[in-house]
């Protein structure tokens, strides 16, 4: 249809109002509470958006229907925020299963995988479970500064940023869209 944007400029037009928004949404700490809870529902927000702008392996599904599993390993500072923001979504029509699990291995089914880390599994020992299969790895500098998944989420002049690992990205055989890359504070590119 002549004049009518294709899906792929709809996808990225999308993206881009999302990230615009959700980059320039101020996270005011003065009010620790709020400010606590805004910061954690952009990142909750951030954990299923970044998603149509990644490539999994063909296989990394359960069918061309299944659902997109997000796990949130140890530590889950959402609580119900995240609930809230990933209810009724979708992922290229693609349901999304919400997932808290104490541990993980690299057969737990995770395609989204929040490491907040546990005494029965350090953020390094969930990180290690999931290298080198599908998984988009996210973690935060309010956790830890030094362990850094795929994305790694920090807070810079009161807005949620982040980073991105495209080398751990390639070794998970993932592919994140340039779009998102060029937004990122800084990428370790791929070798």
């Amino acid at each position: 249809m002549p004049g009518r944007p294709s899906a792929a400029r709809q996808r990225w037009s999308r993206l881009g109002a999302t990230t615009a928004l959700l980059l320039l949404w101020p996270i005011h700490m003065a009010a620790a509470q709020d400010g606590a809870l805004v910061e954690y529902a952009v990142k909750a927000a951030y954990l299923y958006k970044f998603a149509p702008f990644v490539e999994w392996p063909p296989g990394a599904f359960d069918g061309a229907s299944g659902a997109v599993n997000l796990c949130v390993v140890g530590f889950d500072p959402f609580g119900p925020i995240l609930d809230e923001t990933v209810e009724g979504q979708t992922i290229g029509g693609r349901p999304i299963a919400l997932r808290r699990l104490p541990t993980v291995d690299a057969d737990a089914g995770c395609h989204i995988l929040y490491a907040g880390g546990s005494p029965a599994q350090p953020i390094p020992g969930i990180l290690d479970a999931v290298a080198g299969t599908p998984v988009l790895t996210f973690t935060d500098a309010t956790l830890t500064p030094d362990d850094k998944g795929i994305v790694h989420f920090v807070v810079q002049e009161n807005r949620v940023r982040f980073e991105i690992d495209d080398q751990a990205a390639a070794e998970n055989g993932l592919l994140i869209s340039a779009k998102v890359l060029s937004l990122a504070l800084s990428v370790r590119p791929r070798s």
